[in-house]
């Protein structure tokens, strides 16, 4: 796992060949994870407890990438079957996933303070102070 400079120890990146079997979505993958967990850092908004909900952005960011460029060479509508008379022209699948990875992004970057409109609402992460003790 690496660590995005300046975090520490807070947010390891997810080891995306895990995830992913395409080389420029795992590059395109760390790029967003960095973007994301970098703004979070300089706006103390990074928790450990916020690892997933980064990923899932990040992931839904790789798949409206990957969709998008399908429905752009494909169309959003598929062509009817040639000889086919009952086929009929229908949504492409490509299309309701970009639509449906936009909507979970929007989501998340809501939830995790990133979209413009939620930004100012968004809590700083409480660094808890460490008691200090008589030792006795």
């Amino acid at each position: 796992m690496n660590v995005v400079e300046g975090t520490g120890l807070i947010i390891a990146e997810p080891h995306w060949r895990m995830l992913l079997t395409d080389e420029l979505e795992i590059e395109a993958a760390g790029e967003y994870w960095r973007a994301v967990t970098t703004e979070m850092r300089e706006r103390s908004l990074l928790a450990p407890a916020n690892r997933h909900a980064i990923q899932r952005l990040v992931l839904a960011y790789v798949i409206y990438d990957r969709s998008s460029r399908i429905v752009a060479e494909q169309g959003a509508v598929t062509k009817p079957r040639r000889g086919n008379t009952k086929s009929i022209a229908r949504l492409n699948p490509h299309f309701t996933a970009m639509r449906e990875s936009s909507s979970d992004a929007a989501t998340l970057e809501a939830e995790l303070g990133l979209s413009p409109r939620r930004r100012a609402a968004a809590a700083k992460v409480e660094k808890k102070a460490r008691a200090s003790r008589a030792s006795g």
